[in-house]
């Protein structure tokens, strides 16, 4: 079977590289589109420094513009992101605080605040290590690009997945900015806008940003007799942007940003599946819960943050120093049982809610040194600081404990880009990086651990004429060593997890067609990862466990696809497959404690499944996603316009062991957004659905004493103005 699966891969790719092969032979690079209808070129930073999209020898999806707009008109989080874009997918049992993010295949289902994740999240050329960090609202964003595969020469350690990598829109010269606002169900309420120029002529220019989203409550709990007391939230930020440039050759940038969120915690569900089933049973109500712990699952959280980003060319050579502290502090409060003890929905043999408060302070510092001229060699040297130090009590009812977490690491890279030929590009990178780890607990021994590492990239890309690119690469990365301290509060002992290594392969083309109508991105992936980390969550005991697996492996790929077939028709569409294994003979892991869930890996003497062979936790086997943009002209400046989006995630391994009720497949959810559009005014109202065909979609589980799911969000149809200046 799994020699099959491989097979399918490889005629796959086959068969794109020989369309491309045929495309190429039947074309004439002189030729031009008479219609103009040409899909502009698009700018990445994936090397931290500007290039074409189609040069750089990585799997890059970008994402912005009319597309970002309609997947944020409801008021969505981090997690609008999911199924967004092939090998992407983000969730949490969080709410809108420590959201999870998989790619390839690779993540990590880790609830905890001091979780670790194989996916780097960058904002503003700053790194938000922390899962609550990476949670910021986006508002003003300019571009998003999502960097999959091993990214630890220029980017460092825990990127052994892959960046989403987030930019802000910046200070101009002109005065420049927007306002969006939104009302929708459920009382939602998006207001989001933005305004900049020049303070000072020639040498200082600001921006500023602000967003505030806003639902009522409306989920009701049965239990209490109380209504609408769940399920909303107030979030506000903002973000102030001063660059000072007084020549060409110096700039310096301070960004400043904010947050403040009172909210709900997801909406755990009670014996929402029935032992042997996935589908969701009558104990589901979307607009109901039984509480009689967790204050409704109330959250809290509040956030600052801010960073220098300096640009000095001297000469031939530019310096680049960013330096950035951020810091949040919160707390969450849950019924994790979903229900009342005794009395349901379904079987709960006990109560389970806990609180968790977190503090959390981040530092990074790093020095760049580059070459800022067209030479055939372009390179790059820099230096990386980090150090936080994150605080967190969690509240059990019956037991109560505070720990500490502190993490510094430092690094040194270089990386290289040298044309071979005039069609032939070399690119290489190289990081030394030192990382430890120390843990602290009234009542336990001091914890320390440490691992240095050497990551690398190498990457060839070949331009077989102005249309098509061919691109190779082979690259390595970690993920540093982890302490999971949160089994105290519950008399437990804490766990480590040592360093994970991964060694990545890929070959990918990157093609225009139909005199650049239509662009079509594709990859081909296999990797291997040394002491993969796991967490293993959840059985009779409730506990968060680090594991290593002895290896891992994981193949796939992945296609983009954007066509503008006429001058008011916009397509795209993107697939992927991510095929992962455990491959560990002796590694087991608790089942549900419940006793209510139908675990198919085998089982030893004490119950425990066997996972050997098991798929990754968490991340969908495959995606499809795909968005169409049709507009009617009227007059000399307006249009009418729709534009609807859908994406699908197939077969999903919610838990580390493979059970009946713990896994999903065949999910989707769409989008519609109608409206009209004055090119001369700057204006856009529009009428629009979020999960149009309101779909239940499983997003989760808890398996302890009972069996608990929580689920996507609801149908959200309202309407949206939208004002440029």
């Amino acid at each position: 079977m799994k020699k099959t699966k491989r097979d399918r891969i490889h005629q796959l790719l086959l068969f794109i590289f020989i369309s491309s092969s045929i495309h190429l032979a039947h074309s004439d690079d002189s030729r031009t589109n008479g219609a103009g209808l040409v899909i502009e070129e698009t700018l990445v930073t994936a090397q931290r420094r500007k290039e074409q999209q189609k040069t750089v020898p990585i799997s890059i999806a970008t994402l912005s513009g009319k597309s970002y707009d309609a997947i944020y008109s409801s008021g969505e989080d981090i997690q609008a992101l999911a199924n967004r874009v092939p090998s992407l997918y983000v969730e949490s049992s969080n709410g809108r605080i420590a959201p999870r993010f998989y790619m390839r295949g690779l993540g990590n289902v880790d609830f905890d605040l001091a979780a670790s994740q194989p996916v780097s999240v960058i904002f503003d050329d700053v790194v938000q290590e922390n899962v609550v960090l990476k949670s910021f609202p986006l508002f003003d964003i300019e571009q998003v690009e999502v960097i999959r595969g091993p990214q630890g020469a220029l980017f460092g350690r825990n990127t052994t997945a892959g960046i989403v990598k987030f930019q802000s829109r910046k200070p101009t010269e002109d005065t420049s900015g927007y306002i969006r606002t939104g009302y929708g169900t459920y009382d939602t309420v998006n207001v989001e806008g933005a305004v900049g120029g020049t303070l000072i002529e020639d040498k200082i220019f600001a921006r500023i940003s602000l967003l505030s989203q806003n639902r009522e409550d409306w989920i009701d709990n049965a239990f209490t007799g109380e209504d609408n007391v769940f399920g909303g939230y107030h979030e506000l930020a903002g973000r102030a942007q001063l660059l000072f440039a007084p020549t060409d050759d110096f700039s310096a940038l301070v960004n400043y940003h904010i947050r403040d969120l009172d909210g709900s915690q997801t909406a755990f569900r009670a014996n929402v599946f029935t032992t042997g089933s996935n589908d969701l049973n009558e104990n589901y109500n979307r607009d109901t819960v039984f509480y009689d712990d967790g204050d409704n699952n109330t959250q809290k959280y509040e956030g600052s943050g801010a960073s220098l980003k300096i640009d000095w060319n001297i000469g031939n050579v530019v310096f680049t120093s960013v330096s950035a502290q951020e810091e949040a502090n919160g707390s969450n409060t849950g019924d994790i049982d979903g229900g009342v003890a005794g009395t349901g929905p379904g079987f709960i043999p006990f109560s389970s809610a806990t609180i968790d408060v977190g503090d959390i302070d981040q530092f990074t510092q790093e020095f760049r040194l580059a070459n800022n001229n067209d030479a055939a060699w372009n390179w790059q040297i820099g230096t990386f600081y980090f150090d936080s130090d994150l605080k967190v009590t969690t509240d059990a009812g019956f037991n109560s404990a505070t720990v500490n977490h502190q993490n510094t690491s430092w690094a040194v890279f270089a990386h290289t880009g040298y044309k071979l030929s005039p069609d032939l590009n070399l690119s290489a990178g190289i990081r030394f990086t030192d990382d430890e780890r120390e843990f602290n607990s009234e009542g336990i021994d001091t914890i320390e651990v440490s691992a240095d590492h050497i990551s690398w990239d190498i990457g060839l890309n070949y331009a077989a004429n102005e249309l098509t690119s061919i691109y190779t690469r082979a690259a390595n990365g970690f993920r540093g060593p982890t302490i999971q301290g949160r089994d105290v509060a519950f008399f437990g002992q804490p766990s480590v997890a040592d360093s994970e290594t991964i060694l990545s392969y890929e070959l990918g083309v990157k093609h225009d067609l139909f005199s650049k109508q239509l662009r079509l991105n594709a990859a081909l992936f296999y990797y291997t990862i040394n002491g993969l980390q796991l967490s293993a969550i959840g059985g009779a005991s409730n506990s968060n466990r680090l594991l290593n697996a002895e290896e891992g492996v994981g193949q796939g790929f992945e296609v983009d696809i954007e066509f503008v077939p006429t001058p008011n028709l916009k397509i795209t569409s993107g697939f992927s497959y991510n095929d992962t294994e455990i491959k560990d003979d002796d590694l087991f892991t608790a089942v549900c404690g419940s006793g209510q869930c139908t675990p198919t890996d085998p089982l030893n003497g004490s119950g425990d499944a066997n996972i050997n062979g098991n798929p990754f936790q968490g991340a969908p086997k495959t995606t499809f996603n795909i968005t169409l943009r049709y507009q009617i002209p009227r007059g000399d400046s307006g249009l009418w316009f729709v534009f609807t989006d859908w994406a699908y995630q197939g077969e999903t391994n919610l838990a580390l062991y493979e059970s009946r009720e713990f896994i999903t497949d065949g999910q989707y959810e769409g989008g519609l957004r109608l409206g009209y559009m004055n090119t001369i005014r700057n204006y856009e109202f529009a009428l629009f659905s979020r999960n149009i065909t309101d779909e239940d979609n499983t997003k989760g589980f808890v398996d302890f004493n009972n069996n608990t799911g929580f689920v996507n969000e609801p149908r959200i149809t309202g309407v949206e103005f939208h004002y440029n200046f």
